[in-house]
């Protein structure tokens, strides 16, 4: 074990010598034109790094990756934060690679929600939609075959999710604690399991997956001050991930079964996204896109997606730039509540990217999850430089 593990060490260190830097650095500007629910911060200003070494050797069969990020922002202490995103070495084999170290893993398909997305923890303070990532401590083997490629991962550390502080926007009307709760005796040191199986039969993409451990998604528990503690259940978790391509439409669907201590639920997210390509004399390829949300968990920890229906659009214009446009809405079939989301973005010469975001909040019903976050519409402009 020693010698291994020496080896490893060695073998990081020489890759670290010879590594390329590359990454992007970023300074956003967020307008929010509604006082805080509960007196937050107004408009905010904000900054960005995230700078990525890696090294290939060995004829391409050893790689080594380093990724970090940080953020200072204006208006939330808890904002301004330091991950590890990716620190791995990866070796490979004639039908299989070894990952290990600290890595980012995505899984799913559909575009509103990702169900079965849970390997990486989310950092929830650097965006409502859930898509930004912390690093994961794990090792992975990953098997390619003639019937499927099968990934299994230790996870040997847990990581706690991050959460908008006292002055933070879109955050639970109470401050949820630093402190946390877990089912698992050892806490953040139980190891969590993961597998999963994927393959492409045709126009059909399939993958079945099953994760034990941690949850990833808490519950929040008030316990007076500071507010919300959360707790951190064990949890078996089986994912299906579908997709199929046929002409001009796109199929997706993705759904999950959870098991724990309190009981089991269900949960799934589907649609298709059907694309008009040249559209305006091939100004752009327009895509209508139409999902549905269910998850049959009920109060008081009731997702936002239960019973929803999202409807939106993607425009992908055709010029060198790359400019592009994605806009939904979502309407609670139960409630009415709705919410609304775009994003936009296009390259400024060759090094340079301006994203343009907006989250806004309307009709939402004071049973809604969202409704503690009714008043932090808002606008959000980046600019992004790559080195």
């Amino acid at each position: 074990m020693k010698t291994w593990l020496s080896g490893f060490l060695l073998a990081g260190w020489t890759a670290v010598a010879g590594a390329e830097l590359s990454g992007e650095v970023a300074a956003e500007v967020r307008l929010l034109p509604h006082d805080g629910a509960a007196r937050q911060h107004g408009n905010n200003l904000s900054l960005a790094v995230e700078p990525e070494y890696y090294r290939d050797w060995d004829d391409g069969k050893q790689r080594l990756v380093i990724t970090l990020f940080g953020r200072w922002d204006q208006g939330d202490a808890r904002r301004t934060h330091v991950d590890l995103r990716e620190l791995y070495w990866r070796k490979s084999f004639s039908n299989a690679d070894v990952y290990v170290g600290v890595r980012k893993i995505f899984w799913g398909v559909t575009e509103s929600l990702h169900l079965v997305d849970v390997v990486n923890q989310t950092d929830l303070v650097e965006n409502l939609d859930a898509e930004d990532k912390l690093g994961q401590p794990l090792l992975q083997l990953a098997l390619q075959r003639d019937w499927g490629d099968v990934d299994l991962l230790v996870m040997p550390y847990f990581r706690r999710r991050t959460f908008p502080g006292t002055k933070g926007r879109l955050r639970p009307p109470l401050v949820v604690a630093d402190k946390a709760v877990f089912e698992a005796d050892l806490e953040e040191f139980h190891p969590d399991l993961a597998a999963r199986w994927s393959h492409i039969l045709g126009d059909v993409d399939l993958a079945a997956s099953h994760f034990y451990g941690s949850d990833r998604e808490p519950r929040l528990v008030a316990a007076g001050n500071p507010g919300l503690v959360p707790h951190y259940d064990l949890i078996h978790r089986s994912g299906l991930e579908a997709q199929y391509v046929r002409g001009d439409w796109l199929w997706k669907l993705e759904a999950v079964y959870r098991n724990a201590a309190d009981g089991s639920s269900e949960a799934a997210v589907g649609g298709f996204e059907f694309t008009l390509y040249a559209v305006g004399g091939s100004v752009f390829d327009l895509g209508l896109v139409a999902e549905y949300q269910y998850d049959n968990r009920g109060a008081p920890f009731a997702p936002v997606g239960d019973n929803d229906l999202v409807l939106g659009s993607r425009l992908t214009f055709n010029d060198v730039q790359d400019a592009q446009l994605l806009a939904f809405t979502a309407i609670d079939t139960d409630n009415g509540s709705r919410f609304t989301s775009i994003e936009a973005s296009r390259r400024l010469g060759s090094n340079g990217l301006v994203r343009l975001e907006g989250r806004f909040f309307s009709q939402v019903d004071r049973r809604d999850p969202l409704f503690a976050v009714r008043r932090d519409d808002y606008v959000q402009l980046e600019y992004l430089r790559y080195f």
